[in-house]
C-alpha cells in the first residue's frame, strides 16, 4: 500500500499486488516468446550451428533415439533440392515465407466447410520443426504464420533449405536428407539419383506412412510427374543455387 500524492489514504501499489505480479510474469514470457526464436534464427544463420527440431527433442527426451547426419547443401544432390523444392513449394524463391495467395485459399474453403488442402511453404514448415508441434490446430497455423514470415527475414533462402533439407523427417526415426538417403536407398545425399530424389520428395507430406524404397502405384506416379517437374525447375531454384 502507498500514499496517495495529496499524502492522503492509500492506493493499491500494482507492481506489487499480486495481480501486478501476474501481469508483469505475463509481460516477460511474452517478451521471451517473441525474442527467444529471433535470437535463435540468428545463430542458425552460422553455417557451423546444426539445428535440431522439436520432434528431435521429442524423441531424445523420451529416449526413443534418432538418426541424423548433417550435411552441407554443397554435400546434396542437386536433384533432391529441385525435387523437393518442386514438391513442396515451388514458389519458395519467391514469397517472403508465406504464400497469402494460397493459404487465403484455404481460409475461405474453411469458411465454406470445404476440404482443405495444405498452403505451408518450406519456411513454414521450417519454422513448425523448429519451434513448434505437429499436431494440426488453428492455433499452431496461427504461430506459424509470424515465424515463417520472420525466418524469411532472418535466413537466406539457401541457408533455410540447408536446414530443411537437415530436419525433416523421412520416416520413424530418420531425420534430414543424408540419413533418409543412408536408411532408404544405402546411398549418401549427393549421389541420389533423379528417381530416387523424387521418391523421397513425394514422401515429405507423409512420411510415416509413405516408403520411398517401397512405393505402391500412387507413389510411383508422384514421383513420376515430380521428376519431370524437377528438371524443368529452372529459374524457379535460382535463390538455393
Amino acid at each position: 500500500m502507498v500514499k496517495n500524492k495529496r499524502g492522503k489514504g492509500f492506493l493499491v501499489d500494482p507492481g506489487r499486488s499480486p495481480l501486478g505480479r501476474v501481469a508483469r510474469t505475463l509481460i516477460l514470457a511474452g517478451i521471451i516468446l517473441v525474442m527467444l526464436p529471433i535470437i535463435l534464427l540468428s545463430l542458425y544463420r552460422l553455417p557451423f550451428i546444426h539445428p535440431v527440431s522439436t520432434l528431435m527433442v521429442k524423441d531424445l527426451v523420451t529416449f526413443s533415439g534418432y538418426d541424423r547426419r548433417w550435411v552441407s547443401i554443397d554435400q546434396i544432390s542437386p536433384t533432391l533440392v529441385n525435387s523437393v523444392m518442386m514438391s513442396e513449394d515451388a514458389k519458395f524463391c519467391f514469397h517472403s515465407g508465406v504464400d497469402w495467395d494460397a493459404l487465403n485459399s484455404v481460409v475461405s474453403d474453411a469458411i465454406d466447410g470445404e476440404q482443405t488442402r495444405g498452403a505451408s511453404t518450406i519456411t513454414m514448415q521450417t519454422a513448425k520443426n523448429l519451434f513448434l508441434w505437429t499436431s494440426r490446430s488453428f492455433i499452431r497455423k496461427g504461430l506459424e504464420v509470424p515465424l515463417a514470415v520472420i525466418t524469411d527475414l532472418i535466413l537466406p533462402k539457401r541457408r533455410l533449405m540447408e536446414i530443411y533439407l537437415n530436419i525433416a523427417e523421412w520416416g520413424p526415426g530418420i531425420y534430414g536428407i543424408e540419413a533418409a538417403a543412408q536408411h532408404h536407398f544405402n546411398v549418401s545425399a549427393a549421389r541420389l539419383s533423379p528417381r530416387q530424389a523424387a521418391y523421397l520428395a513425394v514422401t515429405l507430406p507423409n512420411p510415416i506412412v509413405r516408403n520411398p524404397a517401397k512405393p505402391g502405384r500412387g507413389l510411383q506416379t508422384l514421383a513420376r510427374v515430380n521428376e519431370r517437374r524437377a528438371r524443368g525447375a529452372g529459374a524457379y531454384i535460382g535463390c538455393v543455387n
